[in-house]
């Protein structure tokens, strides 16, 4: 079985080690060891996470999350890096398929498209039908907050209905599954797509909050 989701694991870590801890990324107030703490938190302490779900732990998490960050960096990404703790099913290569390839995929371009002169990376084939699979799963969700139907064309795919309209009516977006996850995930700024419907229905979903929060 290919690992699509521990390439763009590797690739993220690589394109860290590269950049320093202090380079921007497209995760509002996060640095790159910010989003490295993200990640080893999600990962590897279940305890902290579970304040992103619940609100009167946030703040802790937050404290633990930016403690991290400001420690070793290098160790920091290293732990990325060796990917879930043998406890966690995420450990399971199927398992970390299903829930790591979009998180991976979608952080590493929140670091290298925040960087100047960034261009979109030439993915092969079998990585943009996962991406299409994961988006199918996930469109309900991430498009929820949407006043607009969404109707996602993803090249070399096919078609999906990914929401019936409700205010507005039905906006189209066609690009590469690997850029329509990037639109959908609420990066709309960087995500190479093409809208298609009335002015005002786009207007709409381009102001729609989209993704999981």
């Amino acid at each position: 079985m290919t690992r699509h989701a521990q390439s763009e694991r590797l690739q993220l870590c690589d394109e860290l080690d590269r950049l320093g801890p202090d380079r921007p990324t497209l995760c509002e107030g996060w640095d790159t060891r910010d989003l490295a703490a993200h990640l080893v938190i999600r990962e590897g302490r279940p305890d902290l996470a579970v304040g992103n779900l619940v609100p009167f732990l946030a703040g802790r998490l937050e404290r633990e999350q930016r403690r991290m960050a400001l420690g070793d960096y290098t160790a920091l990404v290293a732990r990325v890096r060796q990917g879930a703790p043998a406890w966690n099913p995420m450990s399971n290569p199927k398992v970390d398929e299903l829930t790591n390839l979009v998180e991976y995929f979608v952080h590493l371009e929140d670091v290298r498209r925040a960087q100047p002169g960034w261009e979109p990376r030439e993915l092969p084939d079998a990585l943009q039908g996962k991406l299409w699979s994961a988006l199918k799963r996930s469109a309900r969700l991430m498009f929820r907050k949407s006043a607009t139907g969404i109707v996602l064309i993803g090249e070399g795919q096919g078609r999906h209905a990914a929401k019936l309209p409700d205010q507005h009516g039905t906006v189209i977006l066609r690009g590469t599954p690997a850029e329509l996850v990037l639109y959908a995930y609420g990066r709309k700024d960087v995500a190479r797509v093409e809208l298609e419907g009335d002015a005002d229905d786009i207007a709409a979903l381009q102001q729609a909050e989209l993704g999981i929060s």
